[in-house]
């Protein structure tokens, strides 16, 4: 007989970092330039086989890895707001039961950009979305350093 407790509630993974550029070029390097930063040989579903990561920068378009066997989707863009808003379904590897949801906000602070992402929803993922999330914690603090590098 399965459990009508009610999952309890995983705080989001919260982090941002400040680029040394307009709100426009940080969102751009971010969407359209992401197969130049991201690290698909160690941060991807196919890692050492991966050949690139792309974002197709509309709603309703895909983050996706391409490797030698095809491409596989990350997630769906559900919130379109260019330069200012992207918001994304994320489920490498899993099915669209277990997606959780990512929101990547850009906001200008002086000559730079305040980029701040919110990482939530790990109760898709079940008794062990705890720790999946804990793993993504640390990812993306790496992820969004190789970001900044690049814009």
């Amino acid at each position: 007989m399965e459990s009508t407790q009610p999952t309890q509630r995983i705080e989001p993974v919260r982090k941002s970092v400040v680029v040394e550029a307009t709100v426009e070029h940080a969102f751009r390097v971010f969407t359209e330039r992401i197969g130049e930063w991201w690290p698909v040989k160690t941060h991807s579903v196919h890692e050492e086989h991966a050949d690139t990561a792309g974002l197709e920068p509309r709603l309703g378009g895909a983050l996706y890895e391409l490797w030698s066997g095809g491409r596989e989707e990350w997630g769906t863009i559900t919130v379109w707001e260019p330069p200012h808003r992207l918001v994304h379904t994320w489920h490498p590897g899993h099915g669209l039961e277990e997606a959780t949801e990512v929101e990547v906000r850009f906001s200008p602070q002086g000559g730079s950009t305040l980029v701040e992402l919110e990482h939530r929803g790990w109760e898709a993922r079940g008794a062990r979305g705890a720790e999946i999330r804990a793993g993504y914690d640390s990812g993306w603090a790496r992820i969004l350093e190789l970001y900044v590098a690049a814009a």
